[in-house]
């Protein structure tokens, strides 16, 4: 997906936005496709830099750190292939409008397209992926955040496409019999689900 440049000045991320927006950013490209070796090491924590566990987002984030320092790339391959590809059904699906209740998986995505219009997001011809997937619901939240959209605008996207899919996406992951490195993913992509929530909760009860 793309969108044009308004042209329009944005205020600069505050660091917890940026936070949110490259959290997003990370658990949309873990669900796009395995890291590579490169991406794991980069995951992995640095010697001595192991913190107190504290919440359970931070505790979901260090032991994915810890599993990424003793996971071999081709491993993680075909445990994502396991999962997500498969070979006539995938284990796990990462369309996320197979999650939704309350609707048909057709009628989420027709309403998902309806909204991403509306935002002046467009599917690139060449993308190969259906706008519910996973990735491209992440790859919204963080474009509604870097494009400076109000709190508002972030909470109905989330409330409507983005919880509602991506929570129970992980719940199925973390059942998954083929689940080794991607529980870890699972469980830090839940985690930090559950911080959105409930800072988006705050926000509308105090609006």
């Amino acid at each position: 997906m793309s969108a044009g440049d308004d042209g329009q000045d944005r205020d600069p991320l505050s660091e917890e936005d940026g936070g949110r927006a490259n959290i997003y950013a990370l658990i949309g490209r873990l669900f796009y496709e395995a890291p590579d070796s490169i991406m794991l090491a980069q995951l992995a924590p640095s010697e001595g830099g192991r913190a107190g566990e504290n919440s359970p987002l931070e505790q979901s984030w260090q032991a994915l750190q810890e599993a990424s320092r003793s996971a071999y790339p081709v491993v993680v391959k075909q445990e994502y292939d396991s999962l997500f590809v498969g070979v006539g059904k995938s284990e796990v699906t990462p369309y996320t409008s197979h999650y939704v209740s309350g609707a048909s998986p057709d009628r989420h995505v027709v309403r998902l397209r309806e909204c991403l219009e509306q935002l002046g997001l467009a599917r690139r011809d060449a993308a190969f992926e259906v706008e519910d997937h996973v990735s491209g619901v992440c790859d919204v939240m963080r474009f509604l955040i870097v494009g400076g959209h109000s709190l508002s605008e972030q909470r109905l996207f989330f409330n409507e496409f983005a919880y509602p899919g991506i929570a129970p996406l992980c719940d199925r992951v973390a059942r998954a019999g083929s689940a080794v490195f991607y529980r870890y993913v699972a469980a830090f992509a839940r985690a930090f689900l559950e911080v959105e929530r409930q800072a988006f909760e705050m926000q509308e009860s105090d609006a």
